[in-house]
């Protein structure tokens, strides 16, 4: 039963079947650190089954229920895939035609992050004219190398797109589905990261830039500020990141992990097994 009392957040994911167990860490560590909240998470997708949800929807338990949308659209078929880019990648481009229309706005979440804080107030965010909320990863430079490889407008964001807060109902009144197909038949020679790519280049004028210390920290970023901002330690990541992000090849389920960050994830893992092994001494 949804507690009334609770805020109502509703959560993207588009993954395959073999990122559920990292969701459902992404999902603990969501739980766990927004117990005042009770979460709609709609799983968008074109091939998982009902035994592959059983853990998560252990975890979610009363914190939250676990909604399937089954993608089957052909339109995607000749968009550029790879290994490491599944054609799930495009549904998060397409949320606002494969979700219900009753609602108005979805935070995306990548399966390979944690959450450190509270959601609230990013979910909250007036979004007035903005299709997307997201942080950039990217400087000076490489946001002008972007500019000229994808032919982006002045001034437009490059964003990563691990973390995204979606303006569901302005989207179904604007967005042109032929214009992200044009794109990509047009650019898809060039493509480095296919669904930021697009994103960016087409709406990059239309996303409001994210703090993304606060909501998309990464290994990368720390590596590059921590030895120079003094306060910028694991103390500060602790207390201030919201979400941590381990995007790239660099995973910390990974043996060889390089970093500090992957502390938060080992917690967030150890506190899911913890409950999972609580759980199941409860139904024994």
């Amino acid at each position: 039963m949804v507690n009334c009392e609770k805020q109502q957040i509703n959560i993207l994911v588009t993954l395959d079947a073999n990122y559920i167990p990292h969701l459902n860490v992404m999902l603990y560590s969501l739980i766990y650190s927004n117990p005042d909240c009770y979460f709609h998470v709609y799983l968008l997708h074109s091939a998982v089954h009902d035994q592959d949800i059983r853990s998560t929807l252990k975890i979610l338990g009363n914190s939250g229920r676990l909604i399937m949308v089954k993608a089957g659209d052909n339109s995607l078929e000749n968009a550029p895939v790879t290994d490491r880019y599944p054609r799930e990648i495009y549904y998060r481009i397409f949320a606002a035609k494969y979700l219900p229309e009753n609602i108005d706005r979805v935070l995306y979440l990548d399966p390979d992050l944690i959450v450190n804080g509270s959601v609230k107030e990013l979910y909250q965010l007036p979004m007035d004219e903005y299709y997307f909320a997201a942080a950039s990863h990217t400087g000076t430079l490489m946001t002008t190398l972007n500019s000229l490889r994808l032919d982006m407008e002045e001034d437009s964001a490059y964003i990563n797109s691990g973390v995204m807060l979606m303006n569901l109902e302005l989207l179904r009144k604007e967005q042109n589905f032929e214009d992200v197909f044009s794109f990509i038949e047009k650019r898809k020679n060039v493509l480095i990261l296919p669904d930021q790519d697009i994103i960016s280049s087409l709406y990059g004028n239309r996303i409001y830039v994210l703090d993304t210390f606060r909501y998309n920290m990464t290994e990368r970023l720390y590596k590059l500020y921590a030895p120079f901002e003094k306060d910028l330690n694991l103390e500060w990541v602790r207390n201030h990141s919201v979400i941590i992000h381990y995007c790239g090849r660099n995973k910390p389920w990974k043996e060889n992990y390089f970093g500090h960050l992957d502390i938060f994830y080992k917690e967030a893992e150890s506190r899911m097994k913890d409950y999972l092994k609580s759980d199941l001494k409860i139904v024994n």
